[in-house]
């Protein structure tokens, strides 16, 4: 049985609103993030993904409230991230609403912390999110960064995501530094190196300026969803007109 295919808007929120910025910097404002998931679940959106992408930075925890006010907007799956360091901040965001916990910074300061919540709540309910670089412009090969993309660590992204798959990661949400906010397409190059090492579902962040780029993700990078940000925020596509096209490309996606 072939899986659909996922489209998911993201909400980056900073000071309790959308920004978007190009390579994680220049950050421009694009919204109140309630408003936005109500628009993107009534476009068909699979999914909603929230990032506080400032919690790892300024050392705090992801923000409850706004977390519970998007939630109650929804009826369809909700992924929160953005400084979730322990199994209590998990359970701080999935009783405020959420469905799924998205980590980064903290998971690769201690990668248990993916065993613990996989262990408590289900692989399902774990995403490691993987912001990626490239070491050098013409190389294949990837440094991973923390702290939304301003800390470059010791890892490599493939060694990161096939270690976050044995510690019970349900998913992978591989972010491309290089490409993100580009609008040049997502780094197909590094989404297949990752989807060729790993068996969990991928989720394609970082760059998509077009239809084509949904396809691309999809079919040519082998991942099971596409992430995207500006295209939707800013009212240059709907997510009925990326399911649309793909529909008519042969890829399967729910209505």
């Amino acid at each position: 049985m072939t899986l659909a295919k996922r489209i998911i808007p993201c909400l980056d929120v900073k000071a309790g609103r959308v920004v978007k910025g190009v390579k994680f910097g220049g950050l421009r404002d694009a919204g109140d993030p309630v408003e936005l998931a109500s628009r993107y679940r009534d476009e068909g959106a699979d999914e909603v993904v929230f990032l506080d992408i400032t919690a790892s930075i300024s050392k705090r925890k992801t923000l409850a409230g706004m977390v519970r006010r998007i939630a109650e907007a929804l009826d369809i799956p909700f992924t929160v991230g953005g400084g979730i360091s322990s199994a209590s901040d998990v359970q701080t965001v999935l009783r405020n609403g959420a469905d799924k916990v998205a980590v980064n910074t903290a998971a690769l300061a201690r990668p248990r912390l993916v065993k613990e919540i996989s262990d408590t709540y289900g692989a399902q309910c774990v995403v490691v999110a993987i912001d990626a670089k490239r070491s050098e412009p013409n190389r294949r090969s990837y440094d991973v960064y923390s702290h939304s993309g301003t800390r470059k660590t010791r890892r490599s992204a493939l060694e990161w995501a096939k270690e976050a798959e044995d510690l019970g990661a349900g998913e992978l949400l591989v972010t491309s530094i290089d490409r993100d906010g580009t609008r040049l397409g997502y780094d197909l190059e590094l989404l297949g190196a990752i989807t060729s090492c790993v068996r969990l579902p991928v989720i394609a962040s970082g760059g998509c300026g077009s239809l084509e780029h949904f396809y691309d993700a999809l079919q040519k990078g082998g991942c099971d969803a596409a992430l995207a940000a500006s295209l939707f925020h800013y009212g240059e596509l709907s997510v009925g007109e990326v399911k649309a096209y793909l529909s008519k490309k042969g890829v399967q996606v729910r209505p």
